[in-house]
C-alpha cells in the first residue's frame, strides 16, 4: 500500500484533524473550483454551502475552468458558475470524515475552520467505447485526490 502524504505541513503545537479521499471518480476541474470556494470557511458554513450546491440552491463560481460556462444571476462579483453535484457530494463526505476525526481528537467542533483544502488529479482509468465499422474510441475516466485539514480558529 502506498504512503500518501499531505501537502500541508503541521506546525508545532498545532491541533489539526485531517482526512483525504483518493482516486474519487469526480471531475478534477469541478473539485478545484469547489475547494477554492470553501477554503478558509468555517466547518458549518462549508457543510451548509455544499448541501445547498447539492440541492442546486447555491452556485459555485468557476474562476479558472470557465470556458463555455453559463452565467448565473445569483452570483455576486463573478458571472460564470455551475452546480457540480457529484463533486460536492464526494467532498462533503470527506469533510464529514475530517469532522469525525476532529471529534475523536477532542477538538471544539463549533470552532473548526478548513485551513487546507486541495484537489489534485489522480490516475486516469482507461476505457473504450465502440464506434461504427468495428472501431473504438477512448472513453477515459478521470479521478481526483482530495485533502482536507481542519484546525481550531
Amino acid at each position: 500500500m502506498a504512503k500518501n502524504k499531505y501537502s500541508y505541513i503541521v506546525k508545532e503545537n498545532e491541533k489539526v484533524a485531517k482526512a483525504s479521499g483518493h482516486e474519487l471518480k469526480i471531475s478534477p476541474k469541478h473539485s478545484v473550483e469547489i475547494c477554492r470556494t470553501i477554503r478558509n470557511m468555517y466547518l458549518t458554513d462549508a457543510k451548509a454551502f455544499l448541501e445547498d450546491v447539492i440541492q442546486k440552491k447555491t452556485v459555485v463560481p468557476f474562476k479558472r475552468h470557465n470556458k463555455k460556462v453559463g452565467h448565473r444571476k445569483d452570483l455576486k462579483g463573478w458571472p460564470s458558475g455551475r452546480y457540480p453535484v457529484k463533486a460536492a457530494t464526494e467532498i462533503l463526505k470527506v469533510i464529514e470524515n475530517a469532522e469525525a476525526n476532529a471529534e475523536n481528537n477532542e477538538m471544539d467542533i463549533e470552532n473548526l475552520k478548513l485551513i487546507h483544502v486541495s484537489a489534485n488529479r489522480g490516475v486516469i482509468i482507461q476505457g473504450w467505447t465502440s464506434r461504427a465499422f468495428g472501431r473504438a474510441s477512448p472513453f477515459n475516466t478521470p479521478t481526483t485526490h482530495i485533502q482536507i485539514v481542519l484546525g481550531e480558529a
